[in-house]
């Protein structure tokens, strides 16, 4: 039971008084941020759906911005191969020209020299750097040059030339997610958009009574290919053609040693894991991990399957060579090589663009979406809150007309 007194009146006017003021407040504040879930609440039905419809949106637009920038890497390196791939049809004009037997030795030899250059513009482009100042046809190693020119003197020719082109960048494993769980690859190795022969690498090492000694891994193309202890290569070459690499192993029946070949024109990457077995080494495919990326076969291992710039440099040394024979088979065959695989990797890079686009305007359709249904939640109307907005300062005006006139005067009243 409350004990009534001369202060009541006071009080319950200044409670009152007080959640009105309250209540503007609160209404103000809606009306500032254009929300009406200023606290969880006013509608925890709508503010639980509230965070999850936020949440979706803010992984929506990761991904929205995710695919735009694989769009644009894309291009780049579709732009980069399309013009590798006019060099190359220049390079088998020249050869188509050169195996017609009519020119000199003067007029294959300017055109031996104009292959020289192309090759070098060719190079320029394997190793042209994209944003970020990163290489395009690195692979992993971003800041790395992928191709490194090795000069020489070549017959025919003069001055240095170039004699080799090796290929030192890395796999290519970068990846951007486009949508929940799913992630599409970004980079093109320049070992698998510059290659134009399937590798293949002969051990000189008889691995008849080879066995595993202890248990470890290797890994080839970027696939990681586990071994035990007592495996032999018979078991070795079968996981090797059970796994995922693009790799398949075979056994030399005179040599008795591993026999690799690509089951795609690329450059097969070979490393024994950092622990355990060392079982590429042991089987004389490779001579230890690379170092700075740089080829690491064994030293008595063969190694076939060249680059698209070794196809070019075997044709411009036939040109200084006068070999028209060459230049018309083996010349003008590897330029064909070259040039489909080129063709079909520009074609991998071109279906990643699409299904990018694809995704980039199904996420563009899904943002406004989510946001009407996020919009519903939390949205206030305006209108009705500016009218009640304005009834509530009515009221509280009211409110304090009213109080001045009922609240009865004290004491402080008369000492004024």
């Amino acid at each position: 039971m409350n004990r009534i007194s001369s202060d009541m009146p006071f009080s319950n006017s200044q409670f009152f008084l007080r959640r009105q003021e309250a209540a503007i407040s609160n209404m103000q504040n809606r009306i500032s941020g254009q929300n009406r879930l200023v606290e969880l609440r006013d509608d925890p039905l709508a503010a639980s759906r509230a965070v999850r419809y936020e949440s979706f949106l803010a992984r929506l637009n990761r991904f929205e911005q995710n695919t735009r920038f694989a769009m644009d890497h894309y291009t780049m390196i579709h732009e980069s191969m399309n013009s590798s791939i006019n060099i190359l049809q220049r390079m088998r004009e020249l050869a188509v020209t050169g195996a017609h037997g009519i020119y000199s030795q003067e007029d294959l030899s300017i055109m031996g020299t104009e292959l020289n250059e192309l090759l070098l513009e060719l190079v320029s482009i394997a190793n042209r750097v994209g944003p970020g100042v990163k290489q395009m046809f690195s692979g992993d190693s971003v800041f790395s040059e992928p191709f490194r020119i090795v000069e020489g003197v070549v017959q025919g020719g003069h001055g240095n030339m170039v004699v080799r082109v090796e290929y030192r960048g890395s796999g290519a494993t970068r990846s951007t997610e486009i949508s929940e769980g799913t992630r599409l690859e970004l980079d093109m190795a320049g070992g698998d958009a510059f290659w134009a022969e399937r590798m293949q690498i002969f051990s000189q090492v008889d691995a008849t009574d080879y066995r595993v000694s202890e248990p470890g891994s290797f890994f080839l193309s970027g696939v990681e290919i586990p071994v035990s202890v007592g495996d032999t290569l018979p078991s070795i070459v079968a996981r090797i053609n059970d796994s995922a690499a693009p790799v398949r192993a075979s056994v030399d029946p005179q040599t008795n040693g591993l026999v690799l070949e690509g089951t795609t024109a690329h450059f097969i990457r070979a490393e024994d894991g950092q622990t355990g077995a060392t079982v590429l080494a042991d089987l004389g495919i490779i001579s230890g991990n690379m170092v700075n990326n740089a080829p690491n076969w064994a030293s008595d291992a063969s190694v076939h399957g060249g680059s698209i710039f070794d196809m070019a440099i075997r044709l411009r040394d036939a040109m200084f060579r006068g070999d028209h024979e060459f230049i018309g088979s083996l010349g003008i065959g590897g330029m064909d090589l070259a040039i489909d695989n080129f063709v079909g990797r520009m074609a991998e890079i071109g279906s990643r663009q699409e299904r990018a686009e694809l995704t980039w305007q199904r996420i563009n359709r899904e943002i406004p979406n989510v946001t009407g249904m996020l919009s519903r939640e939390t949205g206030l109307d305006m209108a009705s809150a500016a009218t009640d907005l304005q009834w509530m300062h009515m009221a509280h005006q009211a409110t304090l007309a009213t109080a001045a006139r009922v609240l009865p005067q004290t004491l402080l009243d008369f000492l004024r």
